[in-house]
């Protein structure tokens, strides 16, 4: 029986959405070809007829990524302090990967540290700055409608941004490998004051959730 027409488009949508859970959990050198196949309960020889490489694989799994990322929803909402604490911690929340929420660009960032392959460096990068941009707009929207303490030049934002990623990220990446969820939940709380001391703003509850 011949196939449908749609049927390699339905395949290929099956690898990707494969990828792009198995990428975000584990990172590109933890994740082979037969295990994102499987996971798509595809042939192994299948993969070639939809991508050339690994990599380009990557490479379409993180535009998808972006074009559902959280950042891309959230920077849309509405402009205030707690919002902006909101973003920058919850959607960093380890319990989001346990939910199966769709992952954001953040999970490049931390799944990739140290990746040495220069296609995952590029998209690496790519994330960084779309992040760093994210935040720098957030920022800049909230000092603007007099929500901060003091107006932040251009550079101070930049810079604050910097901070804050390398808080978040580091945050992510100690937390992950830790068993304890407790243990979890306070090293990202430690994350949110200290990102809550960066901006200037008097300290909130946390609004991180691992349940």
């Amino acid at each position: 029986m011949p196939y449908a027409k749609n049927h390699k488009a339905k395949s290929k949508d099956l690898i990707l959405d494969s990828a792009v859970d198995l990428f975000s959990r584990y990172g590109f050198d933890k994740v082979s070809i037969g295990q994102i196949m499987n996971a798509a309960e595809l042939t192994h020889g299948a993969f070639y007829a939809h991508f050339k490489s690994k990599e380009a694989l990557y490479r379409e799994s993180f535009i998808k990524t972006l074009k559902g990322s959280r950042a891309t929803r959230l920077v849309k909402g509405p402009l205030s302090v707690k919002h902006l604490t909101d973003l920058v911690t919850n959607y960093w929340n380890l319990g989001e990967m346990e939910k199966k929420s769709k992952p954001g660009l953040e999970t490049i960032l931390y799944n990739e540290i140290g990746n040495d392959n220069t296609n995952v460096k590029k998209l690496f990068e790519q994330s960084y700055h779309g992040l760093k941009k994210m935040i720098e707009t957030r920022i800049t929207a909230l000092n603007k409608l007099k929500q901060l303490n003091y107006a932040p030049d251009g550079e101070t934002i930049a810079e604050k941004s910097r901070a804050i990623l390398a808080s978040l990220v580091g945050a992510v990446v100690v937390a992950k490998s830790i068993s304890d969820k407790d243990e979890q939940r306070k090293i990202l709380e430690a994350a949110q004051k200290q990102i809550l001391n960066m901006l200037g703003v008097k300290e909130r509850e946390p609004a991180t959730n691992l349940s």
